[in-house]
């Protein structure tokens, strides 16, 4: 019976996939891309820095676009560029408001850090994985 219980419990942990964000959402589809992004260019130069942020809206970085975030050294956060509790539309793309993510369709903002709402809505950010290659950020789902 122990064996059963041990097998059960590493099967369990083997599953799990911390580096795997949850985006069951209803509105936003699961699209796969992958955006590298340059940080010795000039318009992504800024990016260097901790605290910085810009939204990308390049054809083929998720949806709407991405907002990348450089939460710390080394440490970069990715969501999608759309308001996580609608359906895309124009007003929908979010904008960047200090470390906020604002909807113009819904007045709501959301951490661009944690990606949960302000105002406890429904659904957070879209997360996506991102991976550093030296100066290069890729952003990939």
């Amino acid at each position: 019976m122990k064996q059963i219980i041990a097998l059960i419990i590493t099967l369990l942990l083997v599953s799990c996939d911390k580096d795997k964000p949850v985006n069951n959402n209803q509105y936003l589809q699961n699209v796969s891309f992958s955006k590298e992004i340059n940080t010795n260019l000039p318009q992504y130069n800024s990016l260097k820095f901790p605290g910085n942020s810009m939204v990308i809206t390049d054809a083929g970085a998720g949806i709407q676009g991405i907002i990348i975030v450089a939460a710390g050294t080394s440490d970069y956060r990715a969501w999608e560029a759309s308001c996580p509790n609608q359906y895309p539309v124009a007003c929908s793309r979010l904008t960047i408001e200090g470390g906020y993510a604002k909807c113009s369709c819904e007045n709501s903002k959301y951490s661009i850090y944690i990606g949960s709402g302000e105002n406890g809505e429904q659904y957070p950010l879209k997360q996506y994985r991102t991976e550093i290659l030296g100066d290069v950020i890729r952003v990939y789902n």
